[in-house]
């Protein structure tokens, strides 16, 4: 058969005229049994340009350039009518092809980078309250003088102590015509203890949790005080509470529903900040504000002004020291250090053990290693290895790269579940300040995450601890210490935290992995030229502000025009329910129809689809390949399509798109629907004996114990989860 192939393929190099369809016919393959993706791949070329992309003017530029990258010497010289002398090229092409490629890489990069800023905002003519409004955890004279003053009804929650979950529902639920709630963080000092999660963190998850137990979707608004800084001479006075921000910007995704957002006062709420205060409370679509005696801020995201690469960089001396080191970040950092002229590395991880052949490596970059078992939540094992830096080599640098990761959603988030995710950013953070500040360091570098930035569904302890960073190293600005903080996006490469199906349903929302040598690149430049707080990420707008609206509009993406060009005013109101006014002007006999067709329309959207046609109406969710991101971001979706208050577990209870049509259709003509689940068909006699077989309650959301479990199957709770770390 091959010889065969062969000879029709010298045919047809010969000028033969061979029917390739009649010689390769189709064949059939064997598909997959599991929900595989199905979409079409072929690339769009762009509507328009990008900003600072090194592109071509012409089909003879483009094939010039093509031969320079290439070092093709006789074609350039042929183009540039060099007859005589190609050889002439030879010194000039290969330094004139590595231009090339710079410029090439530094105009992707550019791409990539995005920074924080504040932006002043006009204040509300009238603040004006009406109303219930609940004050809950921590009394703060000011803000309920405020509250009351613009005419709200104020119904003090106070607690001694931590809140509770259930004894604040009840409370709640008390309460008659709750217009709004506000939370005041604490000032809980839970630095660098290991052991819990404070209290200001823990209160914002159990008042939301509470609230959806009560049955009451009115906003909550956190409060905080000197957690952001919105220039330069307005210092951040507490990075904890810049945590509580970085769980809020989480649960503004997950519960859009009774979110308000998040707002930070000076320390000293005067008659005009209150009033200010009160006008970002009685509306103005803003959800991330501080106010000031200067006037009120709000958060945006713009794109960082490109940097011009620095003649000479920074060069490392003495020791750096790599917390995650030989995880696959940290590995790539220990090459570039290695490469930038590090004299000796110290590379941490809970198991000490490098992968195979970076410390050869990194030996013959010319660094001294040394891989050391510690874990940055430990304080005496981190200040061993800190003491353990020989003194011919002196600590100069820390690039604090370690992480934990987990997923889980916050109707069901607990304290020791976000513990572990938590201490590995803030106490590891803390004790390589706290045992350091004796030390002259040139050097301090914390990986942060786009999830601080813009939220993660399911992220949220992931969220805050990350957002402290960020604020930390603020702080230390503020202090007169170094201090750079990189929000990253998602990296591509093996090893990653962030891999397989869940980098492909990043991708689909508009986060393509980066090449790894192109994010070094940078860290690089934004060392460098002395840069402290940065997002890089490699974000593809068109695709992502649509899905990151989808449930409620975003101020935080206004300044930047590529959203604005995508998201016409109005189109993402997540205020706005279309689907009950459509439904009005058609026959009752026809509406299921429509329904369908926008749930089915809906679902195909988050799925990367490019029709209703891909959703079959009877096929499980699942099946699809719908996971706990997916299901969320379609609840999101039909949340603001319908206006109804629609759970989390939407898509597990009504798991076709023909049931979840009918469920819709019942609560928006406010008719009776049956259970989700379906009954049992027999019913065990109480005479009857019942076999209990291995019953360990062990499962997601929060269940330890057969009281657990009738918990969760009492008050329908989520019991959708990762798997546990320690299972075997």
């Amino acid at each position: 058969m091959r010889r065969l192939l062969s000879a029709f393929g010298e045919a047809w190099r010969a000028g033969a005229d061979v029917d390739w369809s009649t010689v390769l016919t189709g064949r059939q393959v064997p598909l997959p049994t599991y929900a595989f993706q199905h979409q079409r791949y072929w690339v769009d070329a762009p509507s328009q340009p990008v900003q600072g992309a090194v592109g071509a003017a012409d089909p003879v530029e483009s094939e010039f350039w093509d031969a320079v990258e290439r070092e093709d010497l006789e074609e350039l010289a042929g183009t540039l009518q060099l007859s005589e002398a190609p050889q002439l090229l030879g010194s000039v092409v290969p330094a004139l092809a590595s231009w090339r490629r710079e410029r090439r890489q530094r105009s992707v990069v550019d791409t990539w980078r995005y920074q924080v800023v504040w932006r002043p905002l006009e204040s509300a003519s009238s603040g004006l309250l009406s109303g219930t409004w609940l004050v809950v955890g921590q009394s703060d004279g000011d803000v309920v003088a405020a509250l009351t003053g613009a005419g709200a009804e104020v119904v003090g929650l106070p607690a001694d102590g931590a809140l509770d979950r259930a004894g604040l529902a009840e409370r709640v639920a008390a309460v008659s015509d709750v217009r709004g709630v506000v939370l005041v963080a604490g000032t809980d000092r839970g630095l660098g203890r290991g052991s819990s999660v404070p209290d200001e963190l823990t209160a914002v998850v159990v008042s939301l949790q509470a609230l959806g137990d009560a049955g009451v979707d009115a906003p909550l608004w956190v409060v905080t005080r000197g957690a952001v800084s919105v220039g330069q001479s307005d210092r951040v006075a507490d990075p904890m509470q810049a945590a509580v921000w970085g769980l809020g910007r989480v649960a503004a995704l997950e519960v859009p529903q009774r979110w308000g957002g998040l707002l930070d006062l000076p320390a000293e709420l005067d008659a005009r900040s209150g009033a200010r205060f009160a006008g970002v409370l009685a509306g103005g679509g803003e959800d991330q504000v501080a106010v000031r005696g200067a006037g009120v801020y709000g958060r945006r995201l713009t794109r960082a002004v490109a940097v011009a690469p620095v003649d000479e960089g920074w060069r490392p001396s003495g020791t750096v020291l790599v917390t995650g080191g030989t995880g696959a970040l940290g590995a790539h950092v220990a090459r570039w250090l290695a490469g930038r002229g590090a004299p000796h590395l110290v590379l941490t991880s809970r198991s000490g053990v490098a992968p195979d052949g970076l410390v050869e490596e990194l030996t013959e970059l010319g660094a001294r290693v040394t891989v050391a078992a510690c874990d940055v939540t430990d304080r005496e094992a981190l200040a061993a290895v800190i003491a353990g830096v020989p003194e011919q080599r002196p600590l100069t640098g820390i690039v604090h790269a370690a992480g934990v990761t987990d997923t889980q959603w916050l109707e069901q988030a607990d304290r020791d579940a976000m513990t572990a995710v938590l201490a590995a950013k803030v106490d590891g953070a803390v004790y390589l300040d706290e045992l350091t500040a004796h030390l002259p360091l040139e050097l301090f570098v914390v990986f942060s995450s786009g999830a601080a930035v813009w939220g993660g569904a399911g992220q949220g302890a992931y969220a805050a601890g990350n957002a402290f960073l960020d604020a930390w190293v603020q702080h230390r600005h503020d202090r007169g210490l170094p201090g750079t903080s990189v929000a990253w996006g998602p990296w591509d490469g093996d090893g990653m935290a962030v891999q397989g199906d869940t980098q492909h349903m990043l991708s689909r929302r508009g986060l393509s992995p980066m090449e790894p040598e192109l994010a070094m690149r940078t860290l690089a430049t934004a060392i460098d030229s002395g840069e402290s707080g940065l997002v890089v990420a490699d974000v593809e707008w068109s695709t992502f502000a649509p899905a990151f609206t989808s449930a409620r509009p975003s101020p935080l993406l206004a300044d930047l025009p590529e959203v604005s060009s995508v998201l016409e005013p109005g189109s993402d109101d997540g205020d706005t329910a279309e689907l009950p006014w459509l439904l009005a002007d058609v026959p009752a006999t026809e509406r299921r129809h429509v329904l369908l067709d926008a749930v089915r329309t809906h679902a195909a959207a988050v799925l990367g689809h490019s029709g209703a046609e891909e959703v079959e109406p009877g096929r499980a969710f699942r099946d699809l390949g719908f996971d706990s991101l997916m299901a969320v971001e379609l609840r999101n979706r039909l949340q603001a399509a319908t206006g109804l208050r629609l759970a989390p577990t939407l898509v597990f209870d009504y798991p076709t798109a023909s049931v979840l049509v009918d469920f819709l259709l019942a609560e928006l003509s406010g008719e009776e629907f049956g259970a989700p689940a379906e009954a049992a068909s027999e019913v065990i006699g109480v005479d009857e004996p019942v076999a209990i077989v291995g019953v360990s309650c062990r499962f997601p959301g929060g269940v330890g114990s057969p009281d657990d479990l009738w918990r969760v199957v009492r008050d329908g709770v989520d019991g959708v989860g990762g798997f546990p770390g320690d299972r075997g």
